[in-house]
């Protein structure tokens, strides 16, 4: 399946259904699907590994390494958005819920458990 790619939230929208599409596929046949039946664990450490080549490629390499690397972050978080059940849409609601309120203000009025 192919991603229309544009240059808004409607390609993360069809990354993710593309996502969500592969849970039950083959994982001999799907690096997606291998994922999933790796387990959310194994996905986390993906998306963890990605975001520290994104933060190298930031400090020590070109735009272009920049580009590749946050599009393997979004893809790799877009799994872990669909192993958990949760949508594009509700991140996108919690950053309109935030919007117009400062960082500070906003990370300090969380709860810690």
């Amino acid at each position: 399946t192919e991603i229309n790619v544009g240059n808004d939230s409607h390609t993360i929208d069809a990354l993710y259904d593309v996502i969500v599409s592969r849970k039950g596929a083959d994982p001999e046949t799907s690096y997606t699907a291998k994922l999933f039946h790796q387990g959310r664990p194994e996905i986390a450490k993906k998306l963890g590994e990605e975001a520290a080549e994104l933060m190298v490629a930031s400090l020590s390499q070109g735009r272009s390494e920049v580009i590749s690397e946050s599009a393997d972050v979004l893809y790799h978080l877009s799994v872990l958005w669909a192993e958990q059940g949760v949508t594009p849409a509700e991140v996108w609601a919690e950053l309109n819920r935030r919007e117009g309120t400062s960082g500070i203000e906003e990370k300090n009025s969380r709860t810690t458990d």
